[in-house]
Formats: structure tokens, C-alpha cells, sequence
């Protein structure tokens, strides 16, 4: 019974899909958006997952700020000193030696950096960007509560953050910064901290501060004009969106996790990633090709 209930449930949020289309920079027409009468829901061979309360924490859209901090068993597993990966760091320069980030984050920032130099941007920095507990702390305490945040409660400690500057000027008035403002998203990354948005975030602008959430939620962001905080409340509102992107058709499910909520459904045959929002849920992300109308 229980598990027809959460069929039902599933089937009648996918029914009421939003679909939203990001605009592309590089190519200004935008994808195709598919009508909801073209749904097939029997593409969707859904199976219920049990939840574990601890993937709440865990994932690349977890929300980190002076109300929910980082834990600090779920900081990304695959750091690395980027100093050890010439071919990673080819194409920007290092403030220090000895910056780490997560491989998976310093390859997308790679791939971002190769095709601003396309448009003949190529001076860009990296100033910062994971920072473990300690190395939080003694900033605290150096620079202030005003002007840092407490171990554990910046996304620095995440892993998925990073600072980016311009060996010519600030970052503020500098080529690099208006490139990223336009095009950082298509690789996954957003400006965490902009300046129409301080009400939000309750941080100051950062036109330096780039925060990894991944694809298709950059590009929804983007688009729609949504910080990480405006973002996760309209997937918990909306519980489900659909947007197509280069050619695939994203699904994105919210479910709340409780002791009365352990479960979720997830697709059988797909590709599918599960994020913890850090608050009170996971988003599921599942991927179709639009070509074929099979899941991949």
C-alpha cells in the first residue's frame, strides 16, 4: 500500500511539470521546450529507495551559510593539491602553492578557463579555494566576524567553492570577471554572492566567489536569476521541474526526509544523482536523451 502511495504521488507532481528552458550564450536560441502532453510517463519505471536521513548532507547543492554549516564527514572525498596537476592548472595561475580542491570542481573550472581563453580572456587567478577547519579558524580569527565566517560555516570548507581573480586587475573591473558573470554557469558554476541578492545571502557582493552546483542547475539559476537560497525553496515548492539542455531532458524532484518521510523514488534504468539540500531534504536529478526518448 505504502508503495503505490508514493507511485501516485510521484505520478500526479509529474503530471503538474514545470518546464523551463535556459537561455544558451553561445548559442542565443534556446532549446526546445517539451509539451507536457508529450510526457510518457511509462518512461519512468520507478522504484522506492530507502533514504538515509545522512544524505541530507551530502551532495553538490547543500546549502552553506550562518544557519547550516558543513559536516565535516561529508566534505568532498576527492581533494587534491592542485600544484600536482599541471594539466589542470595549464591555463590560470596560483596566489599560493599549496590550494586544494575537489578534482571533480578543479576539472570543470579547467574546462571554463580553456574556453574563456577562446574569447581572448586568459588572466585569470585562483586565490582560494578549500579551506579545512583549522585553516578556517585561524582566518576567523585573523580577519574578524566581519569579514570571515566561523569554522565550518563557509562554503570553503565544503570543497565546492572557489575564489577567482585577474593578474591584471580586480576581479571587480577585470576582462575574467565579466566573462564568468556570463558564461560560468555553463560549466556548473554560479556567482554565489551577487550584488542584487545581499538581502539573501547575507553575504556582501563577491564578483570573486564561485560556488560548484553542477548542470542543469546552473543553467535554471541562471535563467531565472535564483541564488543557491532562492533555488532550493523554489524546488521545494515546485517538488518537481523538468528543463531540456544540449540536447537532454533534466528531471528534478525534491522529497523531503524525515523519520515519517524515509523514502523516495528514483528511477530504475536512468542515470540519476541524489543532492541533500542540507536543510530538510534531496533533490533528484534523473537524465534523458531527448534523441532517442531512452534514459541514459
Amino acid at each position: 500500500m505504502k508503495k503505490w502511495f508514493f507511485i501516485l504521488l510521484f505520478l500526479s507532481i509529474v503530471i503538474g511539470i514545470v518546464y523551463i528552458t535556459p537561455v544558451s550564450v553561445l548559442n542565443e536560441d534556446k532549446p526546445n521546450m517539451v509539451p507536457k502532453e508529450n510526457i510518457n510517463l511509462e518512461q519512468f519505471d520507478l522504484q522506492e529507495k530507502e533514504i538515509n536521513k545522512e544524505e541530507m548532507y551530502q551532495g553538490e547543492l547543500l546549502l552553506v551559510n550562518d544557519e547550516f554549516p558543513v559536516k565535516e564527514r561529508y566534505i568532498k572525498k576527492d581533494m587534491i593539491q592542485l600544484i600536482n596537476h599541471r594539466e589542470l592548472i595549464a591555463n590560470y595561475g596560483l596566489l599560493h602553492q599549496d590550494l586544494r580542491l575537489s578534482e571533480k570542481v578543479a576539472r570543470k573550472f579547467s574546462d571554463m578557463v580553456e574556453a574563456a581563453q577562446k574569447d581572448n580572456v586568459h588572466n585569470f587567478l585562483l586565490s582560494s579555494a578549500f579551506r579545512d577547519q583549522e585553516e578556517q579558524k585561524v582566518l576567523y580569527e585573523e580577519k574578524g566576524k566581519d569579514y570571515a565566517l566561523p569554522p565550518g560555516y563557509s562554503e570553503h570548507n565544503l570543497g565546492l567553492a572557489l575564489d577567482v581573480g585577474s593578474t591584471k586587475e580586480s576581479i571587480k573591473y577585470a576582462a575574467e570577471g565579466a566573462w564568468i558573470q556570463k558564461n560560468a554557469w555553463k560549466f556548473g558554476f554560479v556567482l554565489r554572492y551577487p550584488k542584487a541578492k545581499v538581502h539573501i545571502t547575507g553575504i556582501e557582493y563577491e564578483p570573486w566567489h564561485l560556488r560548484y552546483v553542477g548542470l542543469p542547475h546552473s543553467a535554471i539559476m541562471y535563467e531565472k536569476n535564483l541564488v543557491l537560497e532562492e533555488y532550493l525553496t523554489y524546488l521545494k515548492k515546485e517538488k518537481q521541474i523538468a528543463t531540456t539542455y544540449q540536447g537532454e531532458k533534466f528531471l528534478i524532484c525534491f522529497f523531503p526526509v524525515s523519520e515519517d518521510h524515509p523514502k523516495i523514488l528514483v528511477p530504475t534504468d536512468s542515470e540519476y544523482t541524489i543532492s541533500g539540500n542540507n536543510m530538510d531534504g534531496v533533490i533528484v536529478t534523473t537524465r534523458q536523451n531527448m534523441d532517442s526518448g531512452t534514459q541514459v
